[in-house]
């Protein structure tokens, strides 16, 4: 059974950082690309990260124009997770964070960098992220 856990999520000051975890189980994300995505209230869901399979994809990264520089996804095979490093967080950075996977292992997808997922995909139940200014 896949099942993705996301931890990490909480409040904190403008400027701050937080660390997000994405835990799985029952399969080896080695082999899948794994996306960060965020929700903020009254808004659509946004692709900000993904990084793609260690295997045959090099575990290369794609990152949302909104995000340039302060946010930086990674993976660590033996615990099975993925991280999102979260830098100077801004109060327009407030949402719940997913992750997701689905059966591609590779971020980019033609010549898209859009973050995106199958429709499929399997997702967490989200950990949610406050700034205050």
């Amino acid at each position: 059974q896949v099942q993705l856990v996301e931890s990490g999520g909480g409040s904190v000051q403008a400027g701050g950082s937080l660390r997000l975890s994405c835990t799985a189980s029952g399969f080896n994300l080695d082999y899948y690309r794994i996306g960060w995505f965020r929700q903020a209230p009254g808004k659509e869901r946004e692709g900000i990260a993904c990084i793609s399979s260690n295997v045959g994809s090099a575990g290369s990264t794609i990152y949302a124009t909104s995000v340039p520089g302060r946010f930086t996804i990674s993976r660590d095979n033996a615990k099975n997770t993925v991280f999102l490093q979260m830098n100077n967080l801004k109060p327009e950075d407030t949402a719940v964070y997913y992750c997701a996977t689905d059966t591609l292992s590779n971020c980019r997808v033609g010549s898209s960098y859009a973050v995106r997922m199958l429709p499929d995909a399997y997702w967490g139940q989200g950990t949610q992220v406050t700034v205050s200014s």
